[in-house]
C-alpha cells in the first residue's frame, strides 16, 4: 500500500507540475501588456497567478519548478533570451518561498505574507538582473513599479480564489491535503 501511495504521489506531482508550468507559460505569454517604459520596455503579465496558486496549493517544489521553468520558457521563446537564467532563478525562488510558507502556515494571512515575500524577491532579483544586463545601477529602479503592479494584480486574483481552490484540491487529491 505504501509503495502504491508513493507511486500515485509521484504521478500527481509530475502531472500537476507539468500542468502548472504550462499555465505559467500561457498566462505569461498570452495575458500580458507590453509597457513602452523602462530600458527594455517591460511587461505586465498574469503568469504570477498560476505560479502563486500552484505554490500555495501544491507546495514549494511545484512552485519553484512551475514558476521558474514556465517563465524562463517564455523568455526563451519570446526573444528575451538574455533574461532566461535570471528568470529561472528569481521566479523559481519566488515559487519556492511562497510554497514553503504555505506548507508551513496554510492560513489565508500567511498567503498574504508569502506573496509579499515573493514581491521582495522579484524586485531584488530583477534589480540584480537589470544591473548586470544594462551595466547600470540606476536603470533597474524604473522596473520596480511594474513589478509591484504585476505581483499586486496577481495577489488580488489569487487571494480571491485560493481558499475555495484549496478545499477542492483537498477533496479531489488527498495526497496534497495540507
Amino acid at each position: 500500500m505504501t509503495q502504491k501511495k508513493s507511486k500515485n504521489t509521484s504521478i500527481y506531482f509530475i502531472t500537476i507540475t507539468a500542468l502548472m508550468t504550462a499555465l505559467v507559460y500561457v498566462f505569461t505569454a498570452f495575458i500580458n501588456i507590453r509597457l513602452p517604459i523602462a530600458a527594455n520596455g517591460g511587461l505586465i503579465h498574469l503568469g504570477n497567478v498560476p505560479l502563486f496558486i500552484g505554490a500555495i496549493l501544491f507546495g514549494r517544489r511545484v512552485g519553484a519548478i512551475a514558476g521558474g521553468v514556465g517563465m524562463a520558457l517564455f523568455d526563451l521563446l519570446s526573444g528575451w533570451t538574455v533574461w532566461t537564467p535570471f528568470t529561472l532563478v528569481t521566479v523559481g525562488l519566488m515559487g519556492y518561498v511562497v510554497g514553503l510558507i504555505a506548507e508551513r502556515k496554510p492560513k489565508f494571512g500567511w498567503y498574504i505574507v508569502a506573496i509579499a515575500a515573493a514581491a521582495v524577491i522579484k524586485i531584488i532579483g530583477y534589480y540584480i538582473a537589470e544591473a548586470v544586463i544594462y551595466q547600470n545601477l540606476i536603470v533597474p529602479f524604473g522596473s520596480i513599479p511594474g513589478n509591484l503592479v504585476q505581483v499586486g494584480c496577481a495577489a488580488v486574483i489569487v487571494l480571491a480564489v485560493v481558499v475555495p481552490l484549496r478545499k477542492a484540491v483537498n477533496r479531489i487529491i488527498p495526497a496534497y491535503a495540507i
